[in-house]
């Protein structure tokens, strides 16, 4: 970036991008991903990726919020974009951060708003309900859609609150 460099700006403790002209600090956060498991009658609801990365391979419906938008929001959105369903946000499962790439994880558990009515969305090639004998486990996209429903399937009883809603890798 032209006329930015790396320095301490005055009142912080880390080196930022910061420019030399009008000293408008750079500073990089990490983006926030919200998904949901939506279960009924005890099987989960799992979307075919249509886009990169990690195309053809099984996911919980999620993604990245957008500007003022709240997480629950967020989550609901990404249900209503890649399985076209309308959810009800039970409870916060999990809250997973993957440092190597600067982001918050964070999955709520869920119920369909009324009958279970789901189809594949623009980012999807298919939606399905999946018994956990039948979740096609070599093919999950990402570490933290196993750890989820792992953590949906284990329950909660005897861990900490700590352990309960984050994991950090």
């Amino acid at each position: 970036m032209k006329n930015f460099r790396q320095m301490v700006p005055e009142g912080d403790s880390r080196e930022r991008a910061v420019c030399e002209t009008c000293g408008f600090v750079d500073y990089e956060n990490p983006r926030i991903v919200a998904g949901a498991l939506v279960v009924h009658e005890g099987r989960v609801l799992l979307c075919r990726r249509d886009i990169e990365p990690r195309r053809g391979c099984w996911t919980l419906p999620a993604g990245f919020l957008e500007a003022h938008e709240a997480p629950e929001e967020g989550a609901k959105r990404e249900v209503r974009e890649e399985a076209g369903a309308e959810i009800v946000l039970e409870a916060l499962l999990g809250l997973y951060t993957v440092r190597r790439i600067s982001q918050v994880q964070m999955f709520y558990r869920a119920r369909f708003a009324g009958a279970p009515i789901f189809a594949a969305g623009e980012e999807t090639t298919d939606a399905r309900l999946f018994a956990w004998e039948d979740i096609p486990w070599a093919e999950i996209a990402f570490p933290s859609v196993t750890w989820a429903l792992n953590f949906w399937h284990e329950g909660v009883a005897g861990m900490t609150d700590l352990e309960r809603f984050s994991t950090a890798i």
